[in-house]
């Protein structure tokens, strides 16, 4: 199974919802907060195996497991001519190993119940292991095996090579997967992020079994690998299993730089035109990346401008269904408003306001207290699952300054001040940079380019 985790997933809370949390907050609910996220963090075990760094969170009494190996360097390890590589071998891999051929994994997992699976983004990829707690032991043996030794069939990798050419045109196809690939092109460009993570259909179409095989063993080194496991398992025992496993791969030198700054120096507009009943548009802007002690004021800032733009576009005006705001979170991060309107210019016109209205007036703290309510509540229900919280440790770990920082983000937030979120709106919310796709002849370029 193969997942591409997308570029920006968006989230919102209905009112009703909001309200409740609002209420649970104002009562103290929050104020036991803290001491959940220290007893969380005092359940994570870290270990080093030859290199390989290792994050085991004991959730006693669960009855399912999460493993998940995470490689370093997302695009900053892909070139022009490789992109695409890492997210097409580790989706062969998960195909079929040496010791399971596909047949044979099929009916395995199947048997157990257990799920293999891989991921990319810009910044990290991942393979990774489900199962209930009774069937670990022999998910463990499938889960290593198809880590250490994918078999990279010919046969399986043209059949895995069509559907991701095949996904690829579909999604040039549909209008907000063109838009976004058109703004990737545009705000990453003559960054590593201009390396696609899914790669083209160019890239794709020439790889052969031979590259995806060399390639593979080049990234197996532990100074690139992260494993993170989450699931009520035994760590002296899972220990022993890990250096089994994984304690004789090289150690290499990987080391990782930092990302280059994406240029926001002025507002920018490209339109691509195509005949569709609505013009498709998205505005980028600059934004902190998870180890910046501005991302939280920012994390706010772009809560309370997607509501407000739901407010301003759809509610009052019914310019557009589902106009939206928010922010990534990659090593280069960025922030973005989006709709979907026959007014173009309208729709921009009253979303850039409502980010001035958030550069000149003062946020109330109630709005704050009710945004740090829905991160509270989007954050428990957000790791009911293993699979979730092991992926917020490896981000935090990957991205965010240090798997540590996971429990401390909705402390920070709470502490978030409105001239914070005034300081953060002026500092990165300008200079956006348009994509458009639709109707040129409705798109007025001085609105588009006012700030």
């Amino acid at each position: 199974m193969k997942v591409i985790i997308s570029r920006h997933i968006a989230l919102r809370n209905s009112g009703l919802l909001a309200l409740v949390i609002f209420t649970l907050v104002s009562a103290g609910f929050s104020q036991t907060t803290g001491t959940n996220l220290a007893s969380q963090a005092a359940l994570v075990t870290e270990l080093n195996v030859n290199g390989l760094k290792v994050l085991i969170k004991r959730r006693p009494n669960s009855q399912t497991v999460f493993a998940g190996l995470y490689i370093r360097g997302g695009a900053r390890s892909l070139t022009g001519q490789t992109a695409g590589i890492e997210s097409f071998a580790l989706s062969e891999a998960t195909e079929g190993s040496v010791k399971f051929p596909r047949a044979v994994l099929r009916r395995e997992l199947a048997r157990m119940g257990s799920v293999i699976g891989s991921g990319s983004n810009y910044d990290y990829s991942v393979i990774s292991l489900a199962s209930t707690r009774q069937s670990f032991d022999r998910s463990w043996d499938i889960f290593t095996d198809i880590v250490l030794n994918p078999a990279f069939a010919p046969a399986d990798v043209e059949l895995n090579k069509s559907k991701i050419i095949s996904a690829l045109r579909e999604n040039e196809d549909e209008p907000d997967g063109y838009l976004h690939s058109l703004i990737d092109k545009t705000i990453f460009a003559n960054t590593p992020y201009q390396n696609a993570p899914e790669g083209t259909i160019e890239t794709i179409g020439s790889l052969k079994p031979t590259d995806l095989i060399a390639y593979h063993k080049q990234r197996m080194q532990t100074s690139r690998l992260l494993l993170v496991i989450v699931g009520d398992l035994d760590t002296d025992v899972l220990k022993k299993r890990i250096v089994a496993a994984f304690g004789k791969l090289p150690r290499g030198d990987y080391k990782e730089y930092p990302m280059p700054q994406l240029d926001f120096s002025k507002p920018t507009l490209d339109v691509t035109t195509r005949s569709l009943p609505t013009n498709y548009i998205e505005g980028v802007f600059n934004a902190p990346s998870s180890n910046n002690p501005d991302f939280y004021a920012m994390r706010v800032a772009t809560s309370l401008l997607r509501d407000r733009v739901f407010e301003e576009v759809r509610v009052k005006r019914n310019l557009s269904y589902a106009p939206d705001a928010g922010m990534t979170n990659f090593a280069a991060n960025t922030g973005y408003i989006y709709v979907t309107a026959v007014d173009a210019n309208q729709a921009v016109a009253v979303m850039l306001n409502e980010i001035k209205s958030l550069k000149t007036n003062p946020v109330d703290e109630k709005d704050i207290s009710a945004a740090a309510a829905q991160f509270l509540t989007t954050y428990y229900i957000g790791q009911e699952t293993n699979a979730a919280q092991a992926r917020n440790l490896a981000e935090y770990e990957l991205i965010g300054g240090g798997w540590q920082n996971s429990f401390e983000f909705l402390d920070y937030v709470r502490q978030v001040k409105p001239a914070e979120i005034q300081a953060v709106a002026n500092k990165y919310m300008k200079n956006l940079r348009f994509v458009v796709v639709g109707n040129p002849a409705n798109v007025n370029r001085s609105i588009f380019l006012q700030n």
